[in-house]
């Protein structure tokens, strides 16, 4: 886990790079990366690369950025892991690669050498990295298929600006921070800033799976090389015959438990944040099957939550004790949360209403001396265990043949007011947004529905952000060729929710602390191996097929515990100032405000 930065003048009339700003944009991500920093510029001037690290694998000065080939014609800046690297490294060295260093890194920096853009093939991992090739005078970025490590870049159409945060980009100067009414729009309507968008007019995310290829003299490119939408439509297609007993539970561990055990990979500790979920609960029991070391898990306890069926700290120490890891539990309330408050708004990237619990238990890991964790996000979003997978195809199917939409819209504008009163205004909305996996998926989902939004926002900003996210149309193409309902909802949750929220979130939350957190549920080798299953209708008992996937199963009481979602007391910890919103959207406000938002004038705050 590291911070990069890359700028490219791909332009002859572009003004040569200035030293300065690559070291503003490199040191304001020094919490990416506090063991070390490089920085490389172009005899020419045009090209600059610039890097903080974070060492996790070669620990030794033999990987630190950018790196060089050997000939100095090829540099890399790189952040993330490539969980595979040593086997690739066997096979480059079989066909007469030379390495220096026991680095991932360099594993990229030959891969190009040997494949060039058609490297994405072999890599498996979280990336996020920018090569520069002098021969050929051309920049390569590129992100994960998933989209767990992030790269945001600016063009204004002579120089290409790349860093790991928004913020950094900013702090170089040299990108104009106009506010995007889309990013402000979507943060509202979701709670987090939607891809490809960010709170700037002139910042731009790399989409997940993409490759952005920048030519001397030529306008930057973005080509797809890995789509999951595409993967999700394809794993519905693949032919099953019908399985013998325990052929789905052994391949749902043979899928896990190489994962678990590639994401553990590390020249140092990697510990698991351990709730009383199945996820983390599951991860805990397959590392603990695959690491002779004693494992260190760490939980949150909420002062708030104590002796109630909310406090996640009884079931995390059993699970604990089941697998005899080394188990931490960080306690925390009201009085922590107003400490921490302005350093939380500051790590934020982007303003999201998540993150709060990631950035309390990397917090934690850091105190302990850890460097890496990993986590359990993925597990709801490929096992079903969101409401949505219920909810959505039922409203889908049925809400929406009761009404036409003009019909729907006009009885909502009328029920608003009156059921905003007792509940959420949503149920005004059914037989508006219902009949499509997207109008489903937004009701499910929405934070503030778009005509709140309009009570919210000046009414310009909030009329160009709708026009820009376009959101049903947006939802319809993330499903689109996917003809299974449980499909459809997991290609909207892990494009949606779990990349653009829970992934972000992780990224930020632990950076913060110079922790990287992995996730090895959120793998595409995972969703190859077990999206099949799900389309055919294999997982039967949805996330409690995790239960029996470890040697020594979870424990019965975990296994038993209805869902509950790892919940933060917002709602105690948030005053509410007058208004009686409270929670994820009283925080939602707070946040458009920290981040300068264009809001309407509120007295009540």
């Amino acid at each position: 886990m590291c911070g990069l930065v890359s700028i490219f003048g791909y332009r002859d009339a572009a003004v040569p790079i200035d030293r300065v700003e690559l070291e503003l944009i490199r040191d304001a991500m020094t919490s990416r990366g506090p063991d070390g920093s490089g920085l490389w510029l172009s005899d020419d001037g045009r090209v600059g690369m610039a890097h903080r690290r974070l060492a996790l694998v070669d620990l030794s000065e033999a990987g630190a950025q950018p790196m060089a080939s050997q000939d100095g014609l090829v540099r890399i800046v790189f952040n993330g892991e490539i969980y595979n690297y040593r086997e690739l490294r066997a096979r480059l060295e079989a066909r007469g690669r030379i390495f220096v260093s026991r680095s991932d890194t360099e594993v990229l920096l030959h891969l190009y050498a040997d494949r060039e853009l058609e490297m994405f093939g072999d890599v498996r991992g979280m990336y996020a990295f920018a090569i520069w090739d002098e021969r050929r005078r051309r920049l390569l970025a590129a992100r994960d298929p998933l989209g767990i490590k992030p790269l945001y870049y600016a063009d204004d159409g002579r120089i290409l600006r790349m860093a790991s945060q928004v913020k950094a980009l900013l702090r170089g100067g040299g990108i104009e921070s106009r506010r995007d009414p889309a990013g402000e729009v979507g943060f509202l309507l979701w709670g987090y800033v939607p891809d490809p968008f960010t709170i700037h007019r002139g910042i731009r995310a790399l989409p997940a799976g993409c490759m952005m290829v920048a030519e001397q003299g030529r306008a930057p490119t973005l080509r797809t090389f890995c789509d999951l939408r595409a993967e999700l439509a394809a794993a519905a297609s693949r032919d099953l015959s019908p399985p013998p007993a325990n052929a789905v539970r052994d391949r749902i561990r043979a899928a896990l438990a190489e994962s678990v055990n590639y994401h553990l990979i590390a020249d140092v500790p990697v510990a698991i944040f351990q709730s009383a979920g199945l996820d983390s609960s599951a991860v805990t029991a397959l590392a603990t099957e695959t690491r002779d070391a004693q494992l260190s898990t760490i939980t949150l306890g909420f002062d708030e939550y104590r002796g109630t069926s909310q406090d996640e700290t009884p079931l995390a120490a059993v699970v604990a004790d089941r697998y005899a890891t080394k188990h931490h539990t960080r306690w925390l309330g009201r009085n922590e949360f107003e400490l921490h408050l302005e350093r939380i708004v500051a790590a934020m990237d982007q303003p999201s209403t998540d993150g709060v619990n990631t950035y309390f238990v990397a917090n934690a890991a850091h105190k302990l001396g850890l460097k890496a964790a990993l986590s359990g996000i993925g597990g709801d979003e490929l096992f079903g265990g969101y409401g949505s997978f219920r909810q959505v195809p039922a409203i889908a199917a049925r809400w929406g043949r009761i009404l036409p939409r003009p019909a729907g819209r006009a009885l909502r504008k009328w029920l608003a007011p009156i059921i905003g009163r007792v509940t959420s205004p949503k149920y005004a909305a059914m037989l508006e947004y219902a009949g499509s996996y997207a109008g489903a998926y937004l009701l499910r989902r929405a934070l503030f529905m778009p005509w709140e939004i309009a009570e919210i926002l000046d009414p310009e900003t909030v009329r160009d952000g709708l026009a820009a996210l376009d959101t049903e149309n947006s939802l319809s193409g993330a499903i689109e060729g996917i003809d299974a309902p449980f499909l459809k909802v997991a290609a909207l949750e892990m494009t949606r929710y779990m990349r653009d929220q829970l992934l972000r979130d992780a990224d930020w939350a632990g950076m913060a602390h110079s922790v990287e957190i992995r996730t090895p549920l959120a793998d595409l080798d995972v969703i190859r191996a077990i999206a099949p299953l799900a389309a055919h209708k294999l997982l039967h008992k949805r996330k409690r097929e995790l239960a029996t996937v470890p040697n020594r199963p979870l424990p019965p009481a975990l296994v038993k515990r209805a869902k509950s979602g790892f919940s933060v007391p917002l709602h105690q910890w948030m005053p509410t100032n007058g208004r009686r919103e409270r929670g994820l959207r009283g925080w939602a406000r707070r946040l458009a405000r920290e981040f300068g938002f264009a809001l309407q004038i509120d007295k009540s705050y």
